[in-house]
């Protein structure tokens, strides 16, 4: 008869155990491993700030920040959110192809691939981004204000005027005459 002593003590440990005690010391590692999950969660969030602080300080020690432009502020969220969907896809196909040892294999590895690039495209876009939200915004207050613009000039002379003037390129160029045109 074989006896395998190790596993043998750990049942007869588990056996003689208190349910309430075993229940506790599982809450216990739940609740450890919950907190050092956050931590690190924390921890990478705060190395992912620090790394974006470093970019920024580079690129303004560069000269590339240094562009004046609309304060982000009175841009709508909407063109914002635009933004940032159009850098999640352009982050998304600047990462590289093999990424299984940093987000793992299969569909959870590109989930979490899709959600990293995500997360950066909110962040570029909420710091400014790179100009969509801003040209999208300029664009469509400078639509606004053609439409709320009347033109003076233009009255119902003016434009019977234009449309005779039409109607007769149009006979001219067709070759009909005025009378052929009355038949129609």
């Amino acid at each position: 008869m074989a006896i395998s002593p190790p596993s043998d003590l750990v049942l007869d440990v588990v056996r003689a155990a208190n349910p309430l005690e075993v229940a506790a010391a599982q809450e216990k590692l739940q609740a450890n491993r919950a907190a050092f999950a956050a931590t690190s969660l924390a921890e990478k969030g705060a190395g992912f700030e620090t790394a974006v602080g470093i970019l920024n300080d580079a690129a303004s020690k560069a000269g590339l920040g240094n562009v004046q432009r609309t304060s982000t502020s009175e841009i709508p969220k909407v063109y914002k959110q635009f933004e940032s969907v159009v850098l999640n896809t352009f982050v998304k196909e600047m990462m590289p192809e093999d990424t299984e040892s940093v987000y793992g294999k299969g569909n959870a590895g590109e989930i979490w691939k899709s959600m990293m690039a995500e997360q950066i495209g909110e962040v570029i876009s909420e710091r400014g981004g790179i100009g969509i939200a801003e040209q999208m915004y300029s664009d469509m207050l400078a639509l606004k204000r053609r439409e709320a613009m009347v033109n003076p000039t233009t009255n119902e002379d003016d434009r019977n005027r234009a449309i005779s003037m039409i109607t007769e390129i149009e006979r001219q160029t067709l070759g009909l005459s005025p009378v052929d045109n009355k038949d129609i």
